[in-house]
């Protein structure tokens, strides 16, 4: 038979479970709630990322979450909630496309929607689509993801027509580039970033500029930089001109067309607004061989921003949206969607990049 220094020694006893103040407390959303001096429901949307919840009160939140050493328990919250806590987003390719060729502005624009997710604690699920055969979008019918962002390519029709048969059929969507005007969408500021940068040409002492742009494109933020453009030049007393381009090429290939047209008609000019970076380094390839000087003889200006601007010689200008906005807008667009709070369509703020290309 033990003896009772055996059973003390074997028996899990120790201090702390006899001293309720040092026994383990596990924190709760509404000690979250008193700390940061808000509702407990206020906490949980916080931390859910809910768009209406202002910045500072989540941050305050996230503080007081931080200071409280407080994790959401997420299995037990999808199973309350009924979401994943994911957020699809679909790449728009075109439907050949090599993904080493593809627009580095919807990288980077993809990069931002990742990081926006981040923020307000969902995963991102990426999917680059562009064969008519391989189009995919339903994430939230099969409980993959809550939503669905899509950005890419106006050019590919038939992928944008299925998404917006989605969208149609109450997909929670939102989109950056569709040519369906009536799907939900972000947008830079293209109108004004057009006379920003039609202004820093005119400031420059240009005045003979073409902007390559095109009416009939599917890609509408490409026409709303055509009117910002025209309206810039109407208000200075000059005649806005435009140069065509065509379509069914890669974006640099259809600027270097359209620069070689420009050249071949024997019209002067001075300048080019082009309305996107990718035509304007197509055009700039054209101007350097046809031993054209930039700026000495031709300002040049595009617009989007990308990286390969920066390393061009002479380096170009740009019109820049702001990319962590645009992300930011976007994913909390969705999240305004998939709780049935839609908002107003926005426009992503823009930057001029005044760089060599447009410096006399």
């Amino acid at each position: 038979m033990a003896d009772e220094s055996d059973i003390s020694i074997k028996t899990p006893f120790s201090a702390a479970a006899a001293d309720p103040a040092k026994r383990r407390y596990r924190v709760t959303s509404f000690d979250v709630a008193a700390e940061a001096g808000v509702s407990q429901s206020t906490v949980s949307r916080a931390l859910a990322g809910d768009p209406v919840v202002s910045e500072a009160t989540r941050a305050r939140v996230a503080a007081a979450a931080a200071k409280l050493n407080y994790h959401v328990d997420e299995n037990a919250a999808r199973l309350r909630t009924g979401k994943t806590g994911t957020l699809a987003v679909v790449v728009v390719c075109r439907p050949d496309e090599e993904f080493k060729s593809f627009n580095p502005f919807h990288y980077a624009l993809l990069g931002s929607v990742c990081a926006a997710a981040s923020r307000r604690r969902h995963e991102t699920l990426v999917s680059f689509q562009g064969a008519p055969d391989r189009l995919w979008g339903l994430y939230q019918e099969q409980r993959k993801a809550d939503g669905l962002i899509v950005i890419g390519t106006s050019e590919n029709r038939p992928a944008w027509d299925y998404f917006h048969t989605l969208g149609q059929s109450g997909a929670h969507l939102v989109c950056w580039g569709s040519p369906h005007e009536d799907l939900d969408w972000i947008r830079s500021d293209n109108h004004g970033g057009a006379r920003m940068a039609t202004e820093h040409l005119l400031d420059s002492g240009y005045r003979d500029i073409v902007c390559i742009a095109s009416e009939t494109s599917a890609q509408r933020q490409f026409w709303e930089r055509y009117e910002g453009y025209a309206e810039c030049m109407v208000a200075n007393g000059l005649k806005p001109r435009l140069a065509r381009f065509e379509e069914g090429h890669t974006r640099e290939e259809q600027g270097r067309r359209a620069a070689v047209q420009l050249i071949r008609s024997g019209e002067p000019f001075d300048a080019i607004f082009a309305c996107c970076d990718e035509m304007a380094l197509g055009a700039l390839n054209v101007l350097r061989e046809q031993g054209i000087a930039v700026p000495e003889q031709v300002g040049l200006v595009g617009f989007d921003g990308i990286k390969a601007g920066m390393h061009s010689a002479p380096p170009l200008s740009s019109v820049e949206p702001d990319f962590q906005a645009a992300g930011e807008m976007l994913v909390d667009r969705l999240l305004s969607v998939i709780a049935d709070k839609p908002n107003e369509k926005q426009r992503v703020p823009v930057r001029l990049l005044p760089r060599g290309s447009s410096r006399r």
